[in-house]
């Protein structure tokens, strides 16, 4: 009950081929790698300093949101 032997380990490799095909792996290991460099540049832009705060309430746009005047149409 140890560990399998290499006999195991390619009936089982030739199973999953057979299972899932080729290309369906080919995609989901190419999948696996994009999130993996996703999450290492996420993590790498983590690090950087963050922006001043201050400069958000001085009415510095950060080009993501809108700055509107609302009126009341209501009020004649």
């Amino acid at each position: 009950m140890g560990s399998f032997s290499v006999w195991h380990w390619i009936i089982v490799l030739v199973i999953v081929l057979l299972v899932f095909g080729t290309k369906k792996l080919r995609n989901i290991g190419s999948d696996l790698g994009g999130a993996v460099k996703g999450f290492k540049d996420g993590m790498k832009n983590g690090e950087e300093k963050p922006a001043d705060p201050a400069n958000q309430i001085q009415g510095q746009n950060d080009g993501k949101t809108v700055d509107v005047q609302a009126k009341d149409v209501n009020r004649g």
